[in-house]
């Protein structure tokens, strides 16, 4: 029976819209481990208006004690886990995803990232944004870097991940920094005069560019004031992978406040 009250399908329409209230240009789906507490704020630091950010958590145990080899198995757990956590964001419907943490992106060279990158595609039929290959499209978009040089929270196992990535990419890694931090939430609370320091430590005239991988790490900002200070790029890769998954989804805003990406690519 007919509701006399209900509204027609061309009601429906025009209450409802076509689009998200809130993300009237864009959804992204956020695919990130459970400790980590750096990646949803920076993101929405840099949400422009109409975009929003959904968070999907990879559950992972806080590591007490990490070392070279249980980074690298947590490492692994954590990539077990991740289509799971795609599964979970696709409820919500998004346009595009975004990869929240890096180092599972650098496994295996620039092959592996590429295979990590289609595993996650297959299976959410989306686009992903991940930190290893939005590195590339950064210094594209910036060119001229053929060396660089790069600091991490990680231990010398993933620093070499890293570095055969970058190296599969024709870059010269001129030198490198891990900090060793010894537990997933810990790479949170390193400190940015300590972060400050490191890159007066790496920078160099052999040098192009530098880079900071790790997304618990906090650099956003610093990475942006360091380019002033340095005078040559230096990317956080949460600044990369955030502003290539808006530049892949066909927003182009530029704005002040987290470096050359934002603001002239």
């Amino acid at each position: 029976m007919h509701d006399p009250d209900a509204p027609t399908p061309e009601e429906l329409a025009r209450m409802l819209g076509l689009r998200d209230a809130q993300a009237s240009r864009l959804k992204i789906g956020v695919i990130g481990p459970s400790t980590n507490t750096i990646v949803q704020p920076d993101f929405d630091d840099m949400r422009p208006q109409g975009v929003t950010n959904h968070y999907s958590r990879i559950i992972v145990e806080n590591a007490s004690a990490v070392s070279n080899a249980s980074f690298a198995e947590g490492t692994k757990k954590i990539a077990d886990n991740v289509l799971d956590a795609v599964r979970s964001v696709m409820s919500c419907a998004p346009d595009y995803l975004s990869m929240g943490m890096s180092a599972v992106t650098f496994q295996g060279g620039a092959q592996g990232a590429e295979r990590f990158r289609k595993s996650v595609e297959d299976v959410a039929g989306l686009q992903l944004s991940t930190g290893s290959l939005s590195l590339i499209a950064a210094f594209k978009a910036y060119g001229g870097i053929k060396r660089v040089a790069f600091l991490s929270p990680y231990f010398p196992v993933a620093n070499a991940q890293v570095k055969g990535f970058f190296e599969d990419h024709g870059l010269e890694v001129v030198r490198d920094i891990c900090f060793r931090c010894p537990s997933w939430t810990a790479i949170a609370h390193v400190r940015e005069d300590y972060i400050r320091g490191r890159l007066h430590e790496l920078d160099g005239p052999d040098v192009d560019a530098l880079i900071q991988v790790g997304t618990n790490l906090s650099m956003v900002r610093l990475a942006a004031a360091a380019e002033l200070w340095l005078n040559k790029p230096v990317i956080a890769i949460n600044t990369a992978t955030y502003w290539n998954a808006l530049r892949g989804a066909g927003i182009t805003d530029q704005f002040e406040g987290f470096g050359r990406l934002f603001s002239e690519f």
